[in-house]
């Protein structure tokens, strides 16, 4: 790094994801030298995770790596490590790697599934956040399916080839609508002992009905159109345990070779790195311009912040979102070095809300509209295309998506690893 460099304003974004990605870009032009600091290598679009758990897409479609993606960006730098500490006294970032001054701090790590409570459920019940969870439950259920055709007692049949998943969100819908699909459209032919058709999959919600964000009548269509395809859903049932063999619920007793979870999601450990107030999710309270109390020059943001409208409402952990909450703290940024006048308070855009259920239904909530049928689900393929990075893989996955379309085909069926035991 030549001395010019050394002497502007230190920025170092801790992950990069949507809102650590968008600040870094967004600052491509202000004179600061910024560093991405990520434990992964690549950045990952994380709503398509669910077709990658189910054989539809392989990894490399939907992640990218980040020193690709800010190659051209002459003010920014990458490194790899995970931070074990910050000093906000000292303003140094503590990783297993290297040691980082900055100037200013962006903290945007995300969040991962909640167990409420019940951490050595995540064992049993892998939730669905990163590229190594959708291989692992990717693994489970295509082992389920080899391990039925193995198997002689009805019994065990009949257990491997349940599947249950706990939280009926989009993740959720996604996932039951997608393992139905697989299990008895894409793959009975290629067996010959097991009849596939008979898979069992089970969506447990513990309210009272699924997609509680979006309005009644999309998540009646949805309950509807999963039940159609042959989900059985499972409303105000809550899951007192989770273990190898299944899930217990109250009143009985739900036995499935394969539990994925899809209920909550709780913040990284970045509040506590800063000792910052928390809400019960452990997202760091924010102000008005998304700096963490009585440290300006710290900016939490995406799911990691605990954001309040304008409006007093709770900014949703949405990728729309993120990416605006790291336009807004490079803008805060880039005006303070300037000694312009800063942006007025962050304000949320809601661009919409989309749940896709099954091969031509989805459902869409606008602003001013609300789509379902096959409709939404030409809205939800053209804006997941649109929000991946690079024209190659908006090619790759749009040509996959028509390809397994028109012949029922899922290529991404690897069975890579087989230490799991079902």
């Amino acid at each position: 790094m030549d001395a010019e460099a050394l002497s502007r304003p230190k920025v170092v974004i801790v992950g990069g994801g949507f809102a650590g990605l968008t600040a870094a870009t967004k600052l491509a032009k202000a004179d600061v030298e910024i560093t991405v600091l990520d434990r992964h290598n690549y950045h990952c679009f994380q709503p398509l995770l669910y077709q990658v758990a189910t054989a539809e897409l392989s990894p490399a479609d939907i992640a990218w790596p980040i020193r690709h993606v800010l190659r051209k960006q002459k003010n920014v730098r990458v490194l790899l490590g995970t931070v074990s500490s910050v000093d906000l006294a000292a303003r140094k970032v503590h990783a297993d790697t290297v040691t980082l001054d900055f100037d200013d701090l962006i903290l945007a790590t995300g969040a991962t599934h909640s167990y409420f409570g019940n951490d050595d459920w995540e064992k049993s019940a892998p939730g669905l956040k990163r590229i190594e969870d959708a291989t692992i439950i990717r693994r489970r259920l295509l082992m389920a399916f080899e391990r039925a055709e193995l198997s002689d007692d009805p019994a065990e049949r009949e257990r491997l080839l349940t599947f249950a998943i706990v939280g009926a969100g989009p993740t959720g819908v996604e996932l039951a609508g997608a393992i139905i699909e697989v299990a008895r459209q894409v793959m009975p032919s290629e067996f010959r002992r097991v009849d596939l058709r008979t898979a069992r999959v089970l969506l447990i919600e513990a309210g009272p009905r699924v997609l509680p964000a979006f309005p009644d009548a999309l998540s009646a269509y949805t309950r509807r159109s999963l039940e159609g395809m042959g989900v059985e859903v499972m409303t105000d049932t809550r899951v007192t345990k989770v273990d190898d063999q299944g899930v217990d619920i109250e009143g009985g007793r739900l036995d499935a070779a394969t539990v994925i979870w899809a209920a909550g999601v709780v913040a990284s450990d970045a509040g506590r790195w800063i000792d910052a107030p928390r809400d019960r999710a452990g997202r760091v309270i924010v102000t008005k311009d998304l700096s963490v109390p009585g440290h300006p020059n710290v900016f939490v943001v995406g799911d990691t912040a605990a954001v309040t409208d304008v409006d007093g409402s709770m900014v949703p952990g949405v990728a729309p979102a993120a990416k605006q909450m790291g336009i807004y703290v490079a803008d805060v940024i880039a005006s303070r070095r300037r000694e312009a006048v800063p942006p007025p308070p962050f304000k949320y855009k809601h661009q919409g809300d989309v749940a896709t259920i099954g091969r031509r239904s989805a459902v869409v909530k606008l602003p001013y509209v609300n789509l379902e049928g096959w409709i939404a689900w030409v809205f939800w393929c053209l804006a997941h295309i649109y929000f991946l990075i690079g024209t190659r893989n908006r090619i790759a996955v749009a040509f996959k998506w028509v390809w397994d379309y028109l012949t029922f085909q899922r290529g991404a069926r690897l069975i890579t690893d087989q230490r799991d035991q079902i």
